[in-house]
C-alpha cells in the first residue's frame, strides 16, 4: 500500500525528496540531520496505514472533484478550496495526531505560511484540483519533522543516562 500511496503523490508533481527537503530545511536548526535523514523518516511516516488511508481518501476526492463527480455546492467548494471547508485539514490532521503535539504545531505553520512544495501545490489551481493534497502533504512533512524531533530527544536522554551510570 505505501508503493500505491508513493505513486498517487508523485502523479500529482510531488516527489519524496521534496518533502524531505522541506523537513530537513524546518529541523536543521534544531536537530543534527541530513537529508537523507529526512527521507528516511518521511517513508517512516508513510508506512503508517491510518497515514495511508488519510492519503487514499484525500486524493481520491481531488481526483474526483476535477471530474466534476461530486454535486452541487460541494463540488465548487472543493474546486476553489474554499477557507470555510475545513475537512481536508481535518483529515491532514489525523496524520500529525499520530506524532503528537510538535507535529500539530508543524502544521499550523505550514498551513498558513506554504513553504515550498506545498506552495507549489496550492498555487497550481486550475491546472489540477488540490483541496486536501496540500494539507495532506503539509502533514506529512509535519509528522516526519515531529519523529526526528522525538527520536534525536529519546537519543540526549540516552546519552544522559549513560553519562550518569
Amino acid at each position: 500500500m505505501k508503493e500505491k500511496v508513493i505513486e498517487m503523490i508523485e502523479k500529482r508533481g510531488v516527489s519524496i525528496v521534496d518533502l524531505a527537503q522541506l523537513a530537513y530545511e524546518l529541523q536543521v536548526d534544531y536537530i543534527p540531520i541530513t537529508l537523507e535523514d529526512a527521507i528516511e523518516n518521511i517513508h517512516k511516516v508513510l508506512e503508517k496505514r491510518e497515514v495511508q488511508n488519510a492519503i487514499l481518501t484525500g486524493i481520491s476526492i481531488d481526483i474526483l472533484a476535477e471530474r466534476d463527480q461530486f454535486e452541487e455546492p460541494l463540488l465548487s467548494i472543493l474546486k476553489r478550496d474554499d477557507s470555510l471547508y475545513g475537512i481536508d485539514e481535518i483529515l491532514a490532521l489525523s496524520i500529525t495526531n499520530i506524532y503528537g503535539s510538535i507535529g500539530l504545531t508543524n502544521f499550523g505553520f505550514l498551513d498558513k505560511i506554504k513553504p515550498g512544495i506545498i506552495g507549489k501545490v496550492n498555487d497550481s489551481k486550475g491546472v489540477q484540483v488540490n483541496t486536501f493534497l496540500d494539507d495532506l502533504l503539509s502533514g506529512i512533512v509535519a509528522a516526519a519533522c515531529s519523529r526526528m524531533a522525538h527520536s534525536y530527544g529519546d537519543s540526549k536522554i540516552e546519552e544522559q543516562e549513560i553519562q550518569m551510570n
